[in-house]
């Protein structure tokens, strides 16, 4: 073999080193288990789901919350984190928050809470994605309501929460309030819409990580989203701050199920580390 052949086999093999050697970091094993769920599909399911099944029914319940009497569109504002600007856009968006109220029946009310439980199931699927389950039984739907449940009292829970003050004290207790109500919700949420399959200790680095992601978002919302959700209302009127919503609850989407799916490997991780130790550990000197 020739010096300059001999050369571009070493470099050939040293590049392929590389490529082995990323595939099995946690950035490739992230990438590749990803794409094996396509996760990028999975959150523009979950934002399109969620606008046309989630957003009717909480519409209606945050017209009827007396407690607020805010409506859905100061919810989504105050989700996003955005300036009181752009939320007088999305209140705009959204109408007035009685006119919900007055003008839906019970047909109507049945049939969005309906809506709602079928992406209680969307959400289902993504979490069996990510831990490679098999679909849960017909019989497990009543996990639905629950969990359907959950969302709106923790929504109400959120919307609820005075603002943080101009301290700097103020606003570290807001924050972390915020994290702990996100993180427990998650966390709830993976365990039962799973069935119990999958252990609490296993699912908490996934509810961490969903949480932490949900405070980026919404610091990403606040610098990005909402400059963006005044200048489109501008430009393309009420159907740019709808595009706006939209790639915010896509965002939502990949937060949700890659936090989980990066606790995942987080716990594969710790328990290879831990079944490492026991074997050094049983082995004779």
């Amino acid at each position: 073999m020739t010096p300059k052949r001999s050369g571009v086999a070493h470099h050939a093999h040293r590049i392929r080193h590389l490529h082995d050697r990323l595939l099995a970091s946690w950035a490739g094993l992230g990438w590749s288990r990803g794409r094996e769920m396509e996760l990028m599909h999975r959150a523009m399911g979950f934002a399109a789901l969620a606008f046309l099944t989630m957003v009717p029914l909480l519409i209606v319940v945050a017209a009827a919350d007396p407690a607020s009497g805010q409506g859905f569109g100061r919810w989504l504002g105050h989700a996003l984190g955005v300036s009181e600007s752009s939320r007088d856009e999305i209140e705009r968006l959204f109408g007035l928050p009685g006119q919900a109220l007055q003008r839906t029946t019970a047909f109507g009310l049945a049939a969005v809470t309906v809506f709602g439980l079928t992406f209680g199931a969307a959400v289902q699927t993504g979490y069996e994605k990510v831990w490679d389950l098999p679909t849960a039984r017909w019989h497990t739907m009543w996990r639905h309501v629950v969990w359907l449940g959950m969302l709106i009292l923790g929504l109400l829970l959120f919307v609820s929460t005075p603002a943080s003050g101009d301290s700097i004290i103020a606003s570290v207790v807001g924050v972390l309030g915020d994290l702990i109500g996100t993180f427990l919700f998650f966390w709830l949420s993976q365990r039962l819409l799973l069935g119990g399959r999958v252990r609490w200790r296993a699912l908490l680095p996934g509810a961490v990580c969903t949480a932490v992601a949900m405070l980026g978002l919404r610091v990403f919302s606040q610098l990005v989203f909402s400059p963006l959700i005044a200048s489109n209302a501008i430009t393309y009127g009420p159907f740019g701050t709808v595009l706006v919503v939209q790639s915010w609850l896509v965002g939502v989407g990949v937060v949700v199920y890659g936090g989980a799916l990066v606790g995942r490997l987080f716990h594969e991780h710790r328990t290879q580390r831990r079944l490492r130790r026991e074997a050094e550990a049983g082995m004779p000197p």
